[in-house]
């Protein structure tokens, strides 16, 4: 059953996706693009859309590799093989191949056919999801919820547009070249930098704040949804051209020029806006042309270059932790202004010294001191405090995470069930998800040699030794006692340091604080580290203790967590608890809460606060009722050996 897409030409607004898209479809090799954006954006909806634009391909019916006529992959059967001379090549339309987030690696790059192998075929590569993405898209929705591993290899086929495969005693090289389109929701995390390199060009999506646009957006999908084919039937026309736009552009493209001088401003925005990554000036290039050649002209303008800019260059700028990525506007405006200038040696620098005296004449109007005011009126009891600059942490990591627990990739905790890793054994299974090929054709062997049979009694999986992620609940201490010598900010200085080693290490977090009357869940479990960073950033601190109810939060926040990363909770604290549950004793209370989390299996660490020559040491006796290590701010800091916390099972 054909399913009919939203029409491409319908999208409302979001001019910078829809060309950065159509950019893709004429210059497959610019390398895909990132589609980052909030829900609800039409992230989505445009990536499926595109393909309905997309001229045909010509290809065989029945081919695995999508193999263009007369360049036929050498393991392609259909179109090697004794019947090709008799299939006729047929104008089919664009693959559109959708990853699944839970894709094993065998699965989208091609396996061993077990069956046929057992056989005696010469030939036994069961094509993947890259063979049936050639010559079309592959669409990942949530790429950043990727394995990284997997990630890192689906960029690398895209950059090179061949899929090597060597495993499992195959040899197999294959054309891969398709555009790839990834969405990502900045709410569960970000790519890793190297990673963000790899896509070609990146695109920030908001939702409309035009209330006329947000209507029309309405009405136009409700319409499409009351007769998808009707809808799609009115705006035939608009597809047509667009479809026309992009086939005439891709015939254009080798003939568009792009002269020296642009050359060198494309390596000098490159250079001034700190980025490291020879593949920006390259794909800078290649996305200048595009726009010239989607455009119907045959030269590139400075116009395209700034526009390839905003395109290409804000995902791979160097940036600070927790720096959101983007490109300042007035910044690129100022370099264009400049080069025009330098390539017009008859210009005065009237203008240039003209805007120096200008900006000079604003400066004095700047308020030296703008949060002076605000903190006068503060309320003496509640003060925000700076992050204290960032220090090296010990290495923090849970040890010995079961096999019956589900494994989420990342880089923390050793995991004897990990997607990723060094095989160390093979088990009898009979629905493996990671085939050990040599112990199922031992066991065969072993069972009947005679009649040898492979059946399901002898499939063997891989058991593979490898890196978990965690989920770090960090519980920070936001009380009045906390303003004393100003530990907060030294609090704040440590919590940004277990962000960033979270960061690095694939971590989802979740950040609790209490102070006052009650406990407040500043962010929810998420692999958004920014928003965690945001969310610390202008934290108040004052008032009264209440650590039980951060504790009974805490209880509560992993009780409706629906995620697989096993909990490690970080609480910051002097432990000096004075608001209890009900009427309750506060201290016995922030125990009995302690115990509960015990109880459950929850893998601790509790960082002592308290300072100065009298310490009551409830930290370290909070500690103990959590089953928890204990430590000072300075020991945390200490560069020493690696801290193991050893996870406990589920009673």
């Amino acid at each position: 059953m054909h399913v009919t897409h939203f029409p491409f030409s319908a999208i409302v607004g979001q001019p910078q996706l829809k060309t950065a898209l159509l950019l893709c479809a004429v210059d497959p090799s610019l390398g895909g693009v990132l589609i980052r954006g909030d829900k609800g954006t039409a992230k989505s909806t445009a990536g499926r859309a595109l393909a309905d634009v997309l001229p045909h391909i010509d290809r065989v019916p029945g081919c695995a590799f999508n193999c263009a006529p007369g360049m036929a992959s050498a393991h392609c059967e259909v179109c090697c093989g004794a019947t090709a001379s008799a299939s006729v090549a047929v104008a089919s339309a664009v693959p559109f191949i959708t990853l699944p987030l839970g894709a094993t690696e065998d699965r989208v790059l091609g396996t061993l056919d077990l069956a046929r192998a057992l056989k005696g075929a010469e030939r036994a590569f069961q094509p993947g999801l890259l063979a049936a993405a050639h010559r079309g898209i592959l669409y990942i929705d949530e790429v950043n919820l990727l394995a990284d591993h997997l990630v890192d290899v689906l960029l690398d086929v895209a950059a090179m547009g061949v899929n090597s495969v060597q495993r499992e005693g195959l040899s197999v090289t294959h054309p891969a070249r398709f555009t790839l389109i990834g969405t990502m929701n900045l709410e569960e995390g970000d790519l890793r930098p190297q990673l963000l390199d790899r896509f070609g060009l990146m695109v920030e999506v908001t939702a409309p704040r035009d209330k006329t646009q947000r209507a029309e957006v309405v009405r136009r999908r409700i319409a499409f949804e009351a007769n998808p084919v009707a809808y799609a039937a009115t705006w035939v026309g608009q597809q047509d051209a667009l479809h026309q736009q992009i086939l005439t552009a891709q015939e254009r493209i080798a003939e568009v020029v792009l002269s020296d001088a642009l050359l060198d401003l494309i390596s000098h925005l490159c250079c001034e806006f700190d980025v490291a990554s020879l593949r920006a000036d390259i794909v800078m290039h290649k996305a200048a042309r595009a726009l010239a050649a989607l455009d119907g002209r045959y030269a590139v303008t400075p116009a395209d270059v700034r526009q390839a800019a905003e395109l290409v260059l804000p995902h791979r700028r160097r940036r600070k932790p927790f720096e959101q990525p983007g490109l300042d506007p007035q910044r690129l405006d100022e370099l264009m202004d400049e080069a025009q200038q330098a390539a017009e040696p008859n210009e005065s620098s009237e203008s240039s010294e003209s805007q120096q005296s200008d900006s000079d004449a604003v400066q004095p109007d700047t308020d030296p001191s703008p949060d002076a005011p605000e903190r006068q009126d503060a309320p003496a009891q509640q003060q925000v405090f700076a992050a204290a600059p960032m220090t090296s942490m010990r290495p923090v990591r849970v040890e010995a995470v079961t096999a019956t627990a589900r494994v989420v990739a990342g880089r923390r905790s050793e995991a004897d069930n990990a997607p990723r890793g060094r095989v160390v054994r093979a088990v009898p299974h009979r629905q493996p998800d990671s085939l050990a090929v040599g112990a199922t054709l031992r066991s065969a062997a072993l069972r009947d040699p005679l009649d040898f049979a492979v059946t399901r009694d002898d499939l063997h999986q891989q058991v593979r030794v490898g890196k978990t992620a965690n989920l770090i609940v960090l519980v920070v201490d936001a009380s009045g006692s906390m303003a004393a010598q100003q530990r907060m900010e030294a609090v704040k200085g440590t919590v940004v340091s277990l962000l960033t080693d979270a960061y690095q290490r694939r971590d989802e977090v979740a950040v609790i604080s209490f102070r006052g009357d009650a406990a407040n869940m500043l962010l929810a479990p998420t692999r958004s580290i920014d928003l965690a960073e945001q969310s610390l950033r202008d934290l108040p601190t004052g008032g009264r203790t209440p650590l039980p109810h951060a504790l009974q939060l805490v209880l509560q926040t992993l009780a409706h967590y629906h995620g697989d990363a096993a909990p490690l909770l970080v609480l910051l604290t002097d432990g000096k608890a004075n608001v209890g549950l009900d009427a309750g004793d506060p201290w016995q209370a922030s125990l009995g809460m302690a115990g509960l989390l015990a109880a459950r299996g929850v893998s601790a660490l509790v960082v002592d606060t308290e300072s100065g020559y009298l310490r009551l040491g409830r930290a370290a006796l909070l500690a103990e009722a959590l089953g928890a290590e204990c430590l000072t701010l300075e020991q945390l800091s200490a560069e020493q050996l690696t801290l193991t916390i050893r996870s406990r099972l589920h009673p």
